[in-house]
């Protein structure tokens, strides 16, 4: 019989989990087409995870689990779910359950019956999150699509089912600065879009700030795309004519007035000028040179302090 691994990344879920595994089991009773493993990464949780993660394997065989020594982020959380996996399917889902456990058999009849590699969801909607997170979300799809050569679809969640062969291609990047959503866009494959109505937390609250998901849209940005370096060579060829033209109009004026060019306030303004120009310029080269400053290091994607089996 062919085998289902369910990677579920978690950060502080003492309050999700039990919901969502007493989900996850239902779905599994009622799809036996296939054998079930639940593999959980957690991301050094501060909170009761981590032992009901033991209680849960002791008492499941079929779940397993994989505790970091810190927390390294959902990224690395989902690569580790990965490496872990041992399915000829791997499916990728919160423990929130607003990825509803409910689609999988769904998603695996697409593959089995459909000739596709994964099948991916998005979300059609974006009922009960703040507007203003929403729209710059929106806008992050469509400049990524525009700029990268990655497919990322609008409202795309990480939530998605894949063959064994694409969960291998995946492993294959391993990348320290990692983007998932750019990954398995990039890797390819055949896949089948799923929309759905976007469905609240079950419980906890959202681990996702705003900081946080602006750091992940620039991590997207940078990790899949050499546009910014051309938007710095494009602001500093402009920011040269807008300054040569600059000081040809205050000789123009002079010359016309019969006055002095009056050196203090167009200088001041073209030394801001160039000045801000410089910086971020500099700013967006930085942030390729750091990344490339991590890769160089060969640091790992995480650091396990224990599993099902015991502490390492």
């Amino acid at each position: 019989m062919e085998k289902l691994s369910v990677i579920v990344p978690c950060y502080n879920e003492e309050e999700a989990l039990p919901l969502f595994y007493a989900e996850i089991c239902r779905v599994a009773e009622t799809e036996q087409s296939v054998e079930w493993e639940f593999d959980f990464v957690d991301d050094g949780s501060k909170d009761g995870t981590l032992p009901l993660l033991r209680s849960l394997a002791a008492k499941d065989g079929r779940v397993r689990f994989t505790s970091f020594s810190r927390n390294f982020g959902k990224e690395s959380a989902m690569y580790a779910g990965f490496q872990m996996a041992q399915g000829d399917y791997c499916a990728v889902m919160d423990a929130d359950l607003q990825d509803p456990p409910a689609l999988l058999p769904q998603m695996l009849r697409a593959i089995r019956e459909e000739g596709y590699d994964s099948v991916a969801t998005r979300r059609v909607t974006r009922e009960g999150e703040p507007k203003l997170r929403s729209f710059f979300a929106r806008k992050f799809y469509r400049i990524m699509n525009g700029i990268s050569d990655a497919d990322i679809v609008d409202g795309a969640r990480d939530f998605r089912l894949m063959r064994r062969a694409m969960a291998d291609a995946v492993l294959s990047m391993g990348e320290y600065s990692r983007f998932s959503k750019g990954i398995f866009g990039w890797v390819g494959f055949k896949t089948k879009w799923l929309p759905y109505k976007n469905v609240e937390r079950a419980a906890g609250t959202t681990k996702w700030s705003f900081r946080k998901l602006f750091k992940y849209a620039v991590e997207g940005i940078v990790s899949y795309s050499s546009a910014p370096l051309l938007i710095a060579y494009g602001l500093g060829a402009l920011f040269c004519a807008a300054a040569f033209l600059l000081f040809l109009v205050l000789v123009i004026v002079s010359l016309a007035s019969g006055r002095a060019i009056p050196a203090a306030g167009g200088i001041i303004a073209l030394i801001l000028f160039v000045g801000g120009a410089q910086l971020g310029c500099l700013g967006i080269l930085g942030e390729y040179v750091s990344r490339t400053y991590l890769e160089t290091k060969k640091r790992p994607v995480y650091i396990v302090r224990e599993t099902e089996k015991g502490l390492k």
